[in-house]
């Protein structure tokens, strides 16, 4: 599918996701001037406050945006995840050129005007608001400027934290290795920023001495107009939806479900929100989310229920010592998740998908490599690649390397899971850890090494749900019951396949699959 084919299927979705972009900027900005203009003013008043407002508003920016998005998660009333997390970092991420440009603005008038102005009879209040602030606006406006052209890039992070936008397309184009979905997401993105450039800099432009006498030509008034209704237009779709779904809310059940950043959770997860949705439970879909992101959202209650394995929730989140008895990893995650979490797991689903060792199907040929330790004397002349996760959980790389004395030409190089795949096909790494039920394996000609020395746990796949929505939502444990044992591994990976290698919609995929399950 090219990317015209792309847009004219996904046109509706791509519109969607522009209104949650331009809304989240929007609001971000507005609140960042509401916040960031009285403080600067404060700062010209206060130059005991300068250095410290200052240096904190920089500090701020330092900070990479997706440690800040987990950072403000856990935190009550600006936390969880969702748009408002999303509004309280962008906002953080757009004071400083908003403060700074204000200071500087109203420290730049010349003395001798503020003198006049006094020497006139003015209040300090007045020749602030009418003096000052009229002759700094320039400044201000350019302030805004900065800001806004930062937060439109910003804004796809936040599709981390479940906040939408075209971070969405972004990520799953990345994990996809789709350009469509890439371009999809990028370029509106572009276009929007550079919309907004363009439109406050005529808006600065009538803030400036040089430009006060020139007048806004035809095409500039155009592109404001333009730039005006489509705003209206996007606030119109917020306050409609937000309504809708408030009454969809009053009138029937929901749920929240959640999904973490790759394929397969967002399958899972859309499997178990159309069975809700056939059984008239408003759904609202909160996927993609990274790290342990949909964990934390459980527990803060955002989130009613998302698809994980048992050994991820065994050596990742219990931090237990990996073992290898299925059965006992499950009866252990359920009873302690009760304790701790009250959470419920539900019964597995009927497939494992585990860690898969993979190398490429020509060198395990060539070299005869059947198990993991097959390849341990080779690795001293191979480079690996590993995702973020599989870097840094109990049950790892760490563990994983010292099990099977494992030693490489260079440390391994740490990218997005996805990517490993595409890495390792192309010879630029020669050894993965990816998932044992992932659709391209066979496409790519990967080939899977056994785990001969049973390093990694059973990874099982359930949904974990909460307890006080099991007990509102019959429907919900009437979906979970439905789907015990229903899904096999070879369904799993043909599933995973048609959205990774087909580039199909993972609704669709589902919506099939679902009819061939007559549920």
């Amino acid at each position: 599918m090219n990317f015209w084919q792309f847009l004219q299927h996904n046109w509706l979705e791509l519109l969607t996701l522009i209104r949650q972009h331009v809304a989240l900027v929007f609001i971000s900005i507005a609140l960042a001037v509401v916040v960031g203009v009285p403080t600067g003013i404060l700062l010209t008043r206060r130059p005991s406050l300068r250095g410290p407002v200052l240096g904190l508003a920089n500090v701020m920016q330092t900070v990479p945006s997706l440690a800040l998005f987990g950072f403000l998660i856990p935190l009550p009333f600006i936390g969880g995840i969702g748009a408002r997390t999303a509004l309280v970092a962008l906002v953080l991420y757009a004071l400083l050129p908003i403060i700074r440009n204000t200071v500087t603005g109203i420290l730049g008038v010349e003395p001798s005007v503020r003198e006049a102005a006094v020497a006139m009879g003015m209040t300090d209040g007045q020749v602030l608001w009418q003096v000052e602030l009229p002759l700094a606006m320039g400044v201000i406006v350019t302030g805004i400027r900065v800001a806004t052209v930062i937060s439109v890039g910003v804004t796809t992070i936040a599709a981390a934290v479940g906040a939408g936008g075209l971070g969405v397309y972004i990520f799953r184009g990345l994990r996809q290795y789709d350009n469509s979905l890439l371009l999809a997401g990028a370029l509106p993105a572009a276009l929007m920023a550079l919309a907004a450039d363009f439109s406050l800099g005529l808006v600065e432009q009538r803030f400036t001495f040089d430009s006060k006498r020139s007048r806004i030509s035809v095409l500039q008034k155009i592109v404001l107009g333009a730039l005006a209704l489509f705003v209206m237009l996007a606030g119109y779709g917020i306050w409609r939806s937000s309504r809708r779904e408030s009454e969809k809310q009053l009138n029937q059940g929901h749920v929240a479900v959640g999904s973490k950043d790759f394929t397969e959770s967002s399958l899972l997860a859309e499997i178990s929100a159309q069975l809700l949705e056939a059984r008239g439970v408003s759904v609202e879909r909160r996927f993609e989310l990274g790290g342990n992101l949909p964990h934390e959202a459980l527990v803060f209650g955002t989130l009613d229920l998302y698809p994980e394995y048992t050994g991820t929730s065994y050596a990742a989140i219990l931090h237990h010592t990996p073992i290898t008895d299925p059965r006992a990893v499950y009866e252990q995650v359920k009873r302690e998740y009760a304790e701790k979490f009250k959470i419920e797991v539900s019964q597995p689903l009927g497939f494992e998908n585990t860690f898969a060792i993979l190398v490429r199907g020509s060198d395990a040929r060539q070299l005869k490599l059947r198990t993991i330790s097959d390849a341990v004397p080779y690795a001293r002349k191979w480079r690996a690649g590993f995702g973020q996760d599989f870097m840094s959980r109990a049950d790892g790389y760490p563990g994983f390397s010292r099990t099977y004395g494992l030693q490489f030409a260079e440390p391994p190089r740490e990218m997005d899971l996805s990517l490993t795949y595409i890495a390792l096909s192309s010879g630029k790494v020669d050894l993965i850890a990816g998932n044992s039920t992932e659709g391209r394996i066979a496409k790519l000609d990967l080939f899977q090494l056994e785990d001969d020395r049973h390093y990694f746990p059973p990874y099982e796949a359930v949904y974990l749900v909460r307890r006080d929505s099991l007990a509102n939502l019959p429907a919900l444990r009437e979906v979970l019951s439905k789907l015990a044992n229903s899904i096999s591994t070879e369904e799993m990976r043909r599933l995973n396949y048609e959205v990774d290698g087909n580039k199909r919609d993972v609704k669709e995929v589902v919506r099939e699959w679902i009819h061939g399950k007559r549920f």
